[in-house]
């Protein structure tokens, strides 16, 4: 197998992993805190918006290859095996990716809240002279 294939291969996997997650955070039998993983890692995921841009270089990527799979292995591992296992039965039959609103809204908010502090403190150190 070629690096080109292992990493396409990889990539499918996470895919489904991440929509088993997002249906087994909606499973009555996943406990509340693994449904709150659940649903953190699927709405980042699923966003629109990264928390880190893809532009800034090496750390663009970062999120997508550490923060997202360690979120999912988290994750899977507080959820019960039988609620992941349907759960992935769910996400291959399903090939529709979800769009997270809520997860693009919040990332946006924190990158407000950081240029927020980072003005504040840009003025202070500028315009503020005692």
């Amino acid at each position: 197998m070629t690096f080109k294939e292992n990493l396409e291969t990889r990539i499918k996997k996470i895919k489904i992993e991440i929509m088993a997650l997002w249906y087994a955070a909606r499973d009555k039998r996943t406990p509340w805190y693994a449904k709150g993983l659940a649903l953190l890692v699927t709405a980042y995921a699923f966003s629109p918006v990264d928390l880190i841009p893809d532009f800034i270089p090496l750390l663009g990527y970062l999120d997508d290859l550490v923060l997202i799979p360690a979120g999912i292995a988290l994750a899977i591992k507080l959820i019960p095996d039988e609620v992941m296992a349907e759960s992935r039965m769910k996400a291959m039959e399903n090939k529709q990716k979800p769009v997270s609103i809520v997860g693009g809204i919040i990332i946006a908010l924190i990158w407000l809240g950081i240029l927020f502090v980072v003005g504040r403190a840009v003025y202070r150190l500028f315009w503020l002279k005692d």
